[in-house]
């Protein structure tokens, strides 16, 4: 197994532009196809596939087989190529595959018109004194003309299935890079806002939002979980920043009274009460108070896993982003509604209303 890139962004943004210069060589048909697959190879290489990767190197190199056929692991490789076709020996249907590179349906191809245009018949003229002969040309060389045409046939097929897999390939995994590059602008961008605005709310978020990066860039899942842990720690004291803790809400929502927990571990329900009581849109409420309620149960789910000993409360990076991801989204929600209170009004748990909000 090759050694995995990490996947950096200067290292998608060099298989970004890769990408798209395969696809202009394919579609302009710039460079032979051979060259092509080995672009594609190392397009395959920064993203860490390795089937595709190997896939490319027998595509310009064709597949290994031995007397006994073609070993299984690259025989898979040639089923996801598209190189597998069946044929009917008898009264059954036989799996085969062309191993054939494809410098050689190109070789197959030039040669193969050559061969057509030099066994062309030359024009003759064939007469007889005799009126009663029989006269017949020569046999020419229809023959080789049509065994050659076939095969240039064939090689033309395969070589387009060739060109449409490779094409089909990198298009993909373009569409998919520059998807990941407007995501992480978007992504940059809010994270860009939170980091600027943060340290006026709570002025301790600095160093919290430094350990969250320092972590995500460790290969230690412990330090995963801390990231998580971070984003926790970032909420509770925001809540505590914009609503302190204090005395319990009761609501009635014409149905029955319902208590609202407003304590110091209660953070995401005092979060809830200030978008409420800050937001003039029911739909910002409901979107930005579901999500709260959501990463609340969440966070709150990690951490005590983590109290009671469990190691395996994040178990990848990924998962750790999206906590990330999620917990900014919620942030830079929550401050642009901070920043446009009233600055001479404080807000307190005494001077705030009983509105509805979600029960711990």
């Amino acid at each position: 197994m090759a050694e995995l890139i990490a996947p950096s962004r200067q290292v998608l943004n060099e298989a970004l532009v890769l990408s798209e210069t395969i696809l202009q060589n394919i579609e302009l048909t710039e460079i032979p196809l051979t060259q092509v697959a080995l672009k594609a190879s190392r397009l395959a290489r920064l993203l860490n596939d390795y089937d595709h990767q190997k896939i490319f190197e027998y595509e310009a190199s064709g597949y290994p087989s031995d007397p006994d056929g073609v070993p299984s692991d690259v025989w898979k490789l040639m089923q996801k190529a598209g190189r597998v076709f069946f044929v009917k020996e008898g009264e059954q249907l036989v799996e085969k595959a062309y191993t054939a590179s494809i410098a050689s349906f190109e070789d197959t191809i030039e040669n193969g018109r050559r061969r057509i245009d030099a066994a062309r018949d030359p024009a003759v003229s064939i007469s007889s004194a005799n009126p009663n002969q029989f006269v017949s040309g020569p046999i020419g060389n229809a023959l080789e003309r049509n065994q050659a045409t076939t095969a240039v046939t064939q090689a033309s097929i395969r070589l387009a299935a060739r060109r449409g897999f490779l094409h089909s390939y990198v298009s993909a995994r373009h569409y998919e890079l520059k998807f990941s590059n407007v995501a992480g602008d978007i992504f940059s961008r809010i994270r860009e806002s939170v980091d600027a605005r943060i340290g006026d709310v709570v002025p301790s978020a600095i160093r919290k939002v430094s350990a969250i990066y320092e972590n995500l860039a460790s290969d230690n899942p412990e330090d995963w979980s801390n990231a998580v842990h971070s984003c926790r720690r970032l909420l509770q004291d925001l809540a505590d920043a914009l609503l302190p803790p204090g005395p319990d809400r009761t609501i009635d929502d014409g149905k029955k009274q319902k208590t609202i927990k407003m304590g110091a571990d209660n953070y995401i329900n005092r979060l809830i009460c200030f978008v409420q009581e800050n937001s003039g849109s029911e739909r910002f409420d409901a979107v930005v108070g579901s999500s709260l309620g959501y990463m609340g149960d969440r966070l709150d789910a990690v951490f005590q896993a983590a109290q009671k000993g469990s190691h395996s409360t994040i178990t990848s990076r990924e998962e750790a982003d999206r906590y990330v991801l999620y917990t900014y989204m919620i942030v830079g929600d929550i401050i642009s509604l901070a920043d446009s209170r009233p600055k001479s009004v404080p807000v307190t748990p005494e001077d705030a209303p009983n509105v509805a909000g979600p029960a711990s």
